[in-house]
């Protein structure tokens, strides 16, 4: 057991399926037996009334049934129940039960057995009230400084105090301001009662005030019947306490009284005369508390259970002990039992009632001793230098998020049919006049360990979508296996930037640890593209170079052979279902692939696809060496055209968004002309307001539109946008021979993004991690390396700044500048490369040099030896010739 555990001494489960609240437990003598031994009173909201007489002989044990004295069922909920005198001509504990509409007083009485059967006890009714309105609490005591008897005072659903005088009734009060009841108590003391309004306020009245007051019978009557009748009631002190009250409690002893009360969230005590002797704010949420009085002089100390199953003692504001409880207790009290006094009686909401203490078991377990051994020397310098050797790799690693374990608790299997479906589940079967085909994916999920909850979700980048994307499975056990199926199809009438797409599986584990596990896969290209002829001519040529013999791309793309015919074997034609058509042709004489196409972003698809099944080809021919490359130059211009009709996009939305919120003002404005004209009395001419609201509500309604249009053509534009930036990173990748990791830094500079948003745009997001590029790693000198990095990102003028740093990366990328985080890779390695770029200055770059920039040129310097000149003149005739020898071959 743990140190810090309310100790168990008696517990019981109360009834099944029954709820209970703070009013449902009391602690008294109810049967007024000779030994004062106090018996536990239960009621429930399911009209059980129970009493227990506790005493186990070992502590912990089950319930005994002879400890259970009475349970009865009186069919409506018991709302409160209470013991005091409630009886006239007898100064005996009574009981009294608080229903909706009924108020009874019980006696319990013990009849002793003379067999073996044990003691019997009763329940009898001595006398019952029947209420006019819905009962929510009461409160008890000598009120009006009566000796030895108690009375009642029941407040109503509505704001009515209804006071009883043990059999008869005495009068009733309505509560000034009142909107909701809360909790109610007496001062016996100072012959007053305290309560917390629905305003918030803690609030005295004085019983000789409600005793003059008007009577709450004549409320209905008339005014002058009211003023004749009483007093206006009002309170005696009232304090704000800026939150709802839980429960109050009254504390007293000879020299002063105080009033404690239970907020959500913080604890108060106030003195008899209303002025805050303390505040303490809970760190929990507490759900009831009992205070009880202090060895202390001058102290008190308070019993305070929350919702993290915690029962806390504080002395004041001072905690001086915490114990945990098996459940959120709803009400605490303090009895004295036959065996033991001061135990701490708590119940919760479902009925769980348990007898505790506080204190601590002593502990008698002993270590064992440990054997003594010889220390080896040499085995604890092999120890340390090993954890050295383990420590000194686990710094060098910069991964922020832990590495996967060897075996997880979940294992996700994606499996992608090898054909298009039958019968495609498209919600639209034609896109621009084609048949958008789809294809079914299977998700198997394994776990090894008991997963709750678990939840699949399914990402795909628009315009591809998918059937259903998330999907909610039952609890698995170790060793279950769970299958779900979806469908992936082109939606939107463009072609997609990427064919990949993620699942993720998030659940939890036995111990409440939420996890993720995600697994991504790829789509085939057949999803978004169908076999066609072959295309002579095209605006865009992009040309791939090989270090290997030209394959058949019968071989290549045999999923495409139905449109192959034998004379062309080494042309292919490829037609995007959203797109452009797309040809491939295959060089007779030398490694040489060129892929043309009318759209300029439509390229990239098939660029990488023909990678991807080029290594894959060579790779089960078990070439190693196999690479693929590009001779230059970069086509920028054509990036930049994209990147220019993009811009125009988001412009063009901040002009309609402007003007939206221009003519929403002016028809505001409109509005509230037209409204005061209708207000007023003396009917005005409306001077053709009516006519200028129509036609405002007009422009406003078509300039909803005409954003809702440039809002999807800029979704589309930007997918576009992507789809030219993979393009140039793949082409800069085979250009340069980047390895994975400098492809890694170029992909986040130029695609920082999955999707714009009115606050950060694509412009100026990869406009700052270009510039940074080029302060750091890219820069030409370590003085270059001064940073400037700004508070914030806003959207640009224009472009021209962002083609400039484009520009200027691809130069120095192909001067020998290597793409790294640290800063060891600022110094520039020159290498020669085929057909590579011009060296060009910083300031001498120009919007009209832009177009140049990758040209063929050469600045030679003067110094340049006639030799080298005259063999760099040769090279290039020679690779004209060969080139234009190419073209007759394609």
């Amino acid at each position: 057991m743990s140190l810090f555990k309310a100790r168990d001494w008696w517990s019981s489960s109360v009834g099944q399926d029954e709820e209970f609240d703070q009013g449902c437990l009391c602690v008294a003598n109810i049967d007024n037996s000779a030994t004062g031994h106090d018996k536990i009173i239960l009621g429930s909201y399911m009209g059980f009334l129970r009493v227990y007489a506790p005493n186990p002989s070992n502590p912990g044990e089950a319930m005994n049934p002879e400890e259970q004295l009475v349970e009865v069922h009186l069919k409506d909920p018991i709302i409160q129940v209470e013991a005091g005198k409630f009886v006239s001509g007898t100064e005996n504990l009574h009981l009294a039960v608080l229903q909706p509409r009924k108020l009874s007083v019980y006696t319990v009485s013990g009849t002793t057995g003379t067999v073996d059967h044990g003691n019997q006890y009763q329940l009898r009714l001595i006398y019952e009230h029947n209420l006019q309105r819905t009962a929510c609490n009461m409160a008890y005591g000598p009120f009006g400084g009566v000796k030895g008897r108690d009375f009642i005072c029941i407040q109503s659903m509505d704001g009515m105090l209804v006071f009883f005088e043990q059999e008869s009734y005495a009068f009733g009060r309505f509560l000034p301001g009142f909107l909701l009841p809360g909790p109610l108590c007496y001062i016996a003391r100072t012959d007053t009662f305290i309560t917390v309004s629905s305003s918030r306020y803690v609030e005295s009245y004085k019983y000789q005030t409600l005793a003059v007051a008007t009577d709450a019978d004549t409320r209905q009557e008339s005014e002058h019947q009211k003023l004749v009748s009483g007093k206006k009631l009002a309170a005696d002190w009232m304090l704000s306490i800026g939150e709802i009250a839980l429960d109050l409690n009254v504390l007293s002893n000879p020299v002063a009284a105080s009033v404690f009360v239970l907020g959500e969230r913080n604890f108060f005590c106030i003195k008899e005369n209303g002025q805050m002797c303390f505040m303490k704010k809970l760190e929990h949420n507490p759900s009831c508390f009992l205070p009880y009085a202090s060895v202390c002089e001058g102290t008190s100390n308070s019993l305070i259970g929350n919702h993290n199953n915690m029962l806390l003692v504080y002395q004041d504001v001072t905690l001086q002990w915490a114990a945990q409880l098996p459940h959120v207790p709803v009400a605490i009290r303090v009895a004295n039992f036959q065996d033991l006094k001061g135990v701490v009686v708590t119940l919760s909401s479902d009925g769980h009632l348990q007898c505790s203490y506080l204190g601590t078991d002593p502990s008698f377990f002993q270590a064992p001793k440990v054997e003594s051994r010889e220390i080896n020397y040499d085995e604890l310098d092999a120890e340390m230098k090993s954890l050295h050797k383990i420590i000194k790799e686990a710094s060098k690693t910069q991964d922020i998020l832990p590495l996967a374990e060897k075996e997880d608790d979940l294992t996700v299997a994606i499996h992608i049919a090898p054909n298009m479906d039958a019968i495609s589940q498209a919600v639209s079967t034609e896109v621009e006049g084609e048949e958008v085909p789809s294809i079914t994916v299977k998700v198997k999920i394994k776990t090894r360990l008991v997963v709750q909850n678990p939840k699949v979700a399914v990402s795909v980048q628009p315009p591809l979508t998918v059937t259903q994307d998330l999907f909610i499975i039952d609890s698995m056990g170790p060793g279950s296996v769970s299958t779900v199926t979806f469908g992936v199809f082109l939606k939107n009438s463009y072609p997609p930037a990427e064919l990949g797409g993620a699942v993720a599986v998030s659940y939890s584990t036995p111990t409440g640890i939420p996890r993720v596990s995600q697994c991504n896969f790829s789509l085939p290209l057949r999803l978004v593209c169908i076999p066609a002829s072959p295309l002579k001519n095209a605006n865009y040529k992009v040309t791939i170079d090989t270090n290997k013999l030209p394959v058949n791309l019968l071989e290549i793309f045999p999923d495409f052979v139905e449109a192959f015919e034998e004379e062309q074997v080494n042309a292919l034609g490829l037609q995007l279902i959203a797109g452009s058509r797309i040809t491939l042709l295959a060089s007779k004489t030398s490694q040489r692939y060129r892929i043309q196409s009318e759209a300029f972003e439509d390229l990239w698809l098939i660029i990488q696809e023909l990678n991807t099944r080029f290594e894959k080809h060579f790779a089960k021919q078990g070439a190693k060496d196999f690479r693929c490359s590009f001779a230059g130059p970069i086509p920028l211009q054509e990036y930049f055209e994209k990147i220019d009709r993009h811009f125009e996009l988001r412009l063009n939305s901040k002009k309609y968004q402007d003007l939206l919120s221009e003519r929403a003002v002016q028809f505001r404005a409109i509005q509230r002309r037209l409204l005061t004209r209708f207000k007023d009395k003396t009917p005005a001419p409306l001077q053709n307001l009516d006519t200028l609201m129509d036609g405002t509500y007009r422009q406003v309604i078509a300039l909803a539109d005409a954003a809702e249009e440039n809002r999807a053509a800029l979704c589309q534009e930007f997918t576009r946008l992507r789809s030219a930036t993979h393009l140039i990173i793949l082409l800069i990748e085979l250009w340069q021979n980047l390895n994975r990791d400098q492809t890694v830094i170029l992909e986040a500079t130029l695609l920082p993004l999955l999707q714009d948003t009115p606050q950060l745009g694509w412009e100026e997001s990869v406009d700052a991690a270009v510039t940074h590029l080029l302060r750091t790693c890219l820069s030409k000198s370590p003085k270059d390396q001064a940073l400037n990095l700004t508070s914030h990102l806003t959207m640009p003028k224009d472009t021209s700044k962002l083609k400039k740093h484009i520009t200027l990366l691809c130069d120095r990328i192909g001067k020998g500048g290597r793409l790294t985080l640290s800063a060891e890779g600022s110094a520039q390695t020159p290498i020669v490369m085929p057909g590579g770029c011009a060296p060009i200055m910083e300031e001498e770059i120009t919007e009209l040099e832009l177009r140049g920039v990758f040209a063929n040129k050469r600045q030679h310097s003067k110094q340049v030896d006639e030799v080298f000149v005259m063999a760099a003149l040769e090279r290039e005739q020679q690779n004209i010739l060969n080139y234009s020898t190419e073209t007759e071959s394609f």
